[in-house]
């Protein structure tokens, strides 16, 4: 699907609509839409690739299909399911089992927004990526219509009358519980700490799902904390 177009924005969000439903055919349509986005930048083929906190594989599955080598990093073990993707290894995202420089593309969906340190996770993925690679970042932002996840949009009225309320009208737990496993992540101090290290390029800012000018979203202060969405940082580690 061309990126960014109205088709696979739709698209995609008819997609997430049925997430609980068809979890498999929600994540192998992303899967593929992130593989394109990272070939805009790198080819796959031949590339060593590090997916951390890649649940239950479908981003590997898809890079393996491009003929790259990649290797799932899942801190929480319930997340790989019954069949973990081959080659996959329990570890936390804050320490990943990689010499400095092991891979050509470190790469990371929806995954910020649940780590309570940001900027030790992001500096542990610039550390494992060699000179001249790419970093691929994604997260839901707080103020997004999406930030607070399952119990979205109620999270604007309160994070707890969100949650509560969620689960007095579904009869199940919660998944998520902000200051836990779910942090109020903003769009624009995300981009003034990457703007500001010296170990990477900021190559593109962008809203991930976007169907017109998704980078200029991304300039436009407060607007871009409820309208982006889903923010998507392209990092090149500096030499």
């Amino acid at each position: 699907m061309k990126d960014p177009s109205f088709r696979r924005s739709l698209t995609l969000f008819r997609a997430f609509l049925r997430e609980q439903d068809d979890p498999r055919t929600a994540y192998e349509l992303l899967a593929r839409d992130a593989a394109d986005q990272v070939e805009r930048h790198v080819r796959l083929d031949g590339r060593v690739v590090a997916d951390v906190g890649g649940g239950r594989g479908y981003f590997t599955r898809e890079f393996r299909r491009r003929g790259a080598h990649s290797v799932l990093f899942e801190p929480d073990a319930a997340e790989l399911g019954a069949e973990p993707e081959a080659g996959t290894v329990v570890a936390d995202g804050y320490l990943l089992p990689l010499a400095d420089g092991a891979a050509d593309v470190c790469f990371s969906s929806n995954v910020l927004e649940h780590v309570r340190d940001p900027a030790t996770f992001l500096s542990e993925m610039v550390r494992v990526t060699r000179p001249g690679g790419l970093i691929y970042v994604s997260f839901t932002n707080w103020l997004s219509p999406w930030g607070g996840h399952e119990w979205a949009p109620w999270h604007y009225l309160g994070a707890e009358r969100a949650r509560a309320r969620y689960e007095r009208r579904t009869g199940r737990a919660a998944k998520h519980r902000l200051g836990e496993n779910l942090f109020a992540i903003g769009v624009a101090p995300t981009l003034r700490h990457v703007r500001g290290r010296d170990d990477v390029e900021l190559v593109s800012a962008r809203s991930r799902y976007w169907p017109v000018f998704p980078e200029l979203v991304c300039r436009l202060p407060v607007v871009r904390e409820f309208a982006t969405w889903n923010l998507l940082l392209i990092l090149r580690r500096c030499s």
